[in-house]
């Protein structure tokens, strides 16, 4: 005899949640989403998204502004002695690879671009140390360039979630997302997924019963509290919110 495996949070039990209403929901508890990492400029904000691999956004925003008071120029970054650096950015975790990758970004913006981020996804993934999850989030927020969907850790797990994508791989995933969602919705629904997965539909204990997408998901376990637009606004507030100390986000 062959007992099923009770589908699990991972393992949708129904079908997908539906794109429209996704949307519509998360634009209600978060109508102006934006990027937890603080920059200035198209630049800072390159390297903030480098750092913040393997990082919480709350870390590397400890470390940018004395890295930018430093160094306050990609030529200057560029020209920085790899040790000083490393130092500064140890705490982001793996701090020799990120001290190589923003210097070398930083090098190529000064020599290739005129101390410019360039707005183009081509040119963007050919500089050190940045891949396409990260052109994306720059050319979303600095330059509001629709080039595709950010897809981290949070933004995997949520879809696979919702039904809303199979794959096993960011770049698959955003194939299916961008399938999914129109074209001038790619940037705010990356970042709202985003925010969902980092504040209410957690790796470890989803908080489902928060969830404003409750209704919608085929892996919602327990019981909704309140209504859709109630648990909308508890979201909107949570991001909102300053982080308690000593938390991650």
């Amino acid at each position: 005899m062959v007992t099923r495996k009770k589908p699990g949070p991972e393992q949708p039990a129904g079908p997908p949640a539906n794109a429209t209403d996704v949307h519509d929901r998360l634009s209600v508890a978060l109508p102006q989403p934006r990027c937890e990492l603080d920059h200035k400029d198209a630049w800072t904000l390159l390297v903030a998204t480098i750092l913040s691999a393997q990082s919480t956004d709350r870390t590397v925003n400890t470390v940018t502004p004395l890295l930018f008071a430093k160094w306050p120029t990609p030529e200057a970054l560029a020209t920085a002695p790899r040790e000083e650096v490393e130092a500064v950015v140890h705490r982001t975790g793996f701090f020799r690879n990120k001290a190589k990758a923003i210097q070398g970004a930083s090098l190529a913006i000064h020599t290739q671009h005129g101390g410019k981020v360039p707005a183009d996804i081509a040119a963007l993934v050919a500089l050190p140390g940045v891949a396409r999850k990260t052109a994306n989030v720059v050319l979303g927020v600095a330059f509001r360039v629709a080039s595709g969907i950010v897809v981290d850790t949070h933004v995997m797990r949520v879809s696979q979630r919702l039904g809303l994508a199979n794959a096993a791989t960011a770049d698959k995933v955003e194939h299916e997302l961008c399938a999914r969602f129109p074209k001038d919705q790619w940037i705010d629904i990356g970042h709202r997924i985003l925010l969902l997965g980092r504040y209410t539909c957690l790796a470890k204990g989803p908080k489902c019963a928060d969830c404003p997408l409750f209704e919608l998901c085929p892996s919602r376990e327990g019981q909704a509290l309140g209504s859709w637009q109630d648990r909308a606004a508890h979201l909107g507030a949570a991001v909102a919110a300053p982080p308690a100390p000593g938390k991650g986000k």
